[in-house]
Parts: C-alpha cells; structure tokens; sequence
C-alpha cells in the first residue's frame, strides 16, 4: 500500500486521512451496507476532482491510501488497488452533487433500516424532534432505479437544491457540507431524526407535533450554535471532529496509512 510519500496534490494526503476516518466512523455508527454506498471528498484546490472509495472494500478497510481519484467526468486519475475500481452508481449520484455544487466538499450517501423506512413515507421527515428540526429545509429525490444512468443527475442536483440533507426515496439517506467534519455530522444525525421517528411511529400513539415556530426557532439556534460559553460559533460537526478521530485512533489507527 502507498504512504503519504506519494506526489500527492497539496492538501490532499490531510483530506485522504479524514475521508478514510470518514468511512470508519459510519461503519462505527452502524451505518454501512456492506460494500455498497459510498463517501466522496472534493480533492482541495480542485473543482473537478474527487477522492472516492474502491468498490469491493468495506468500511473498516478504508485507508487514506487505497482512495480513488477521479473526476467528475468519470475518469480515473488515480486508483492505487489492483483488484477493486469505482462504483457506477457512486459516480453517478456523487458526481451529480460535486457539479452543481462547488460549496460542498463532502458528499455522504447511506442505506440504513431506518432512513430506508423513512423514505418509503408519505410524510417524509417529521420534525418532532430535536434532531430533525436542526434541519431548516430536507430535500427529496423520488426513486429512479439503480443510479447507472447520467440523466438522472441533473434531476438529483435539483431536487437537492441548497439543502444540505436529501432523503432518496425508497433508497436511503444523502447528506452533505462543506468540510468532511460538516457532512458527516449532517449524516449522523439525520440517522438519529430517521431511527427517532420509526420508532415513535412504532408505538401507534399519537405524537406531539412542535408549532411550526418553535421548529423555526430551534433551526435558528442550531444555525447559530453557541457551542460553548465564550466561544465563537463554529459550524455543526467542526467541533466534535477531533473526538472523533481520538475514538478512530484509540481503537485502530489504521485508517491513517
């Protein structure tokens, strides 16, 4: 396996070494599915790169460099595996986001019980709780088939729009941000919203439905999170990264190699 010797762009060995804690912290979470589903990370200085995962690997196998790099025309600039390549599919729906928008620099796509369920709901995502309502607006893409065709992208990227988080429906979950620490914190817990309310739907009670200003009001504060007394606002998922890379770390650090 190739080290951080390799000539690699400016920023982008540090970017390759959060991408691969990326993958390891959802598979941590329970939110992998096998080999399938995929994490893309902008290549820094670059708007037409990205750093992708090779097909056939699982989570807890991804490394900062066994990454593949690609551009958003589909071709492989760089894949370091012998026997995996990329994933159509994760092409497809990563490439579709990356075009349309340059502000984000993670992408992060999953196929977990619960935000399946959720997608196959009429209602979609209810704010009912405080993990849904930090979300201002939840996007939706109705389902097309397996993600193999390039017509679907630009449906994909305007269906998502300006949201960070979409729901695919009858396929699973897609969040976003402009930091990998930013996407993966919008996966986390638009998982949480997702397990959340099945569960709630579960229990055939009726459910205390927030007024819609207090799901605005919350929005506001989580837009605003003073996350400590003292401290400058930062955004969502900025602070917590380092603790989770000393988790990563503390239980295989492998995923920096």
């Amino acid at each position: 396996m190739i080290t951080a010797d390799v000539a690699y762009a400016p920023g982008e060995w540090e970017a390759r070494v959060d991408l691969a804690a990326c993958y390891r912290l959802v598979d941590h979470f329970g939110m992998c599915d096998l080999v399938s589903n995929h994490i893309s990370a902008r290549v820094p200085g670059s708007h037409h790169e990205i750093l992708l995962n090779a097909f056939g690997m699982m989570y807890e196998e991804i490394t900062a460099s066994s990454l593949i790099r690609v551009d958003l025309q589909g071709n492989l600039l760089f894949n370091p595996n012998t026997d995996y390549t990329l994933n159509a599919a994760g092409y497809t729906i990563h490439s579709a986001v990356h075009e349309a928008r340059p502000d984000v620099g993670c992408v992060i796509h999953t196929h977990t019980p619960a935000g399946i369920a959720i997608s196959t709901l009429a209602c979609g995502l209810l704010p009912i709780s405080q993990s849904s309502m930090r979300f201002a607006k939840v996007a939706y893409h109705d389902y097309e088939g397996v993600a193999f065709e390039a017509g679907e992208k630009e449906r994909l990227a305007a269906d998502l729009g300006d949201c960070d988080v979409m729901i695919l429906r009858n396929h699973g979950l897609l969040a976003c941000g402009a930091t990998i620490a930013q996407a993966f914190n919008n996966i986390y817990r638009l998982e949480r919203a997702c397990q959340i309310q099945a569960m709630a739907m579960a229990c055939n009670s009726p459910m205390i439905q927030p007024t819609e200003a207090l799901v605005k009001k919350s929005n506001a504060q989580y837009a605003a999170n003073p996350i400590s007394v003292g401290r400058k606002p930062t955004p969502l998922g900025i602070a917590e990264w380092p603790a989770m890379l000393r988790l990563l770390d503390r239980r295989d650090p492998s995923y920096r190699t």
